[in-house]
């Protein structure tokens, strides 16, 4: 069959031919979500999912020059309902864009001269929103409280990288890259707004195992209380063995503790504490926790 021929034929007839086969898996390019009728606002949340790219990963020091925000109405047990009209702005830093910045993210210095977004207005976008989302939360929370601390400061926030079984439920990784080709799509990467359209198709799949939604998982997440344990003054000579549990270190620099820590689930906190004393302590020590909600969670104020 000549060339001219094949591109004749229907593209999705010839998608589902190849898909029919073991030999062959198909990428289809992210088309917009088309809405779940008959489920009226009354019963849904608004959702806000965001995404910025900025001038480095120094949350404590690096810019935003680009935020993207996209609602999406969803229910409790974690349907996506529909997705809103995105906000979408380029901010000019007051240092140039770095080269691999650039490379990575097709944003110019040309693109942001000029380029401003203005703090009221994310405010406002943000007003009613109940619940942020971002692909990795512990960055996009603290980097949008720096910049805009009244529209984000006193949100719930979700994190559909971490609060999401990806592991269990199969997955090698969980980079946005990776997972879309995981679901069959494929959409522009590191644009803000690409990246939350694709985060939301994502968060609007069921799970290979569980059957479940995406977002389902991550709002269970969500919803629990964790705690922070730390494990101050703990002997130098057992820090592998902390290491070893997971803990992470912290230098003392953002004014917490000079410490190992670990966060964990409510059911598991005493078990947590009766490792540090018969373990890492070996007395009864006083170990100090602080509880975690959605609403501190990922920011720099735990």
């Amino acid at each position: 069959m000549a060339f001219d021929e094949i591109i004749d034929l229907d593209l999705e007839v010839i998608a589902k031919a190849l898909e029919a086969s073991p030999d062959y898996r198909v990428l289809r390019k992210l088309a917009p979500r088309l809405p779940v009728l008959g489920i009226p606002d009354e019963e849904t949340k608004l959702g806000l999912y965001v995404d910025t790219e900025a001038t480095g990963l120094d949350t404590s020091r690096d810019e935003i020059i680009e935020l993207a925000m996209v609602p999406f109405r969803f229910t409790p047990d974690g349907t996506v309902v529909r997705v809103l009209p995105a906000f979408n702005k380029l901010r000019e830093p007051s240092i140039p864009i770095p080269a691999e910045v650039t490379e990575i993210t097709g944003i110019t210095n040309e693109m942001v001269a000029g380029c401003e977004i203005d703090p009221d207005e994310v405010i406002a976008f943000t007003r009613d929103a109940d619940l942020i989302v971002a692909h990795n939360a512990a960055y996009d929370r603290k980097m949008l409280e720096r910049f805009a601390p009244d529209a984000f400061e006193h949100k719930c926030w979700a994190c559909s990288m971490s609060q999401v079984p990806w592991q269990e439920q199969g997955f090698e990784g969980t980079k946005l890259g990776y997972l879309s080709t995981q679901f069959g799509f494929f959409y522009d990467k590191h644009r803000a707004v690409s990246d939350c359209l694709a985060a939301i198709e994502l968060l609007a799949s069921n799970m290979p195992k569980s059957g479940r939604t995406a977002l389902d998982h991550m709002l269970e997440a969500a919803r629990k209380p964790s705690f922070r344990i730390w494990a101050t003054y703990a002997p130098y000579e057992l820090k592998d063995a902390l290491k070893a549990r997971k803990y992470r270190w912290n230098d003392g620099s953002n004014g917490f503790p000079k410490a190992w820590h670990i966060d964990v689930d409510e059911a598991l906190r005493e078990a947590e504490i009766e490792f540090l004393r018969a373990e890492i302590y070996q007395h009864e020590a006083e170990i100090f926790a602080t509880r975690i909600t959605a609403y501190e969670r990922f920011s720099s104020r735990v």
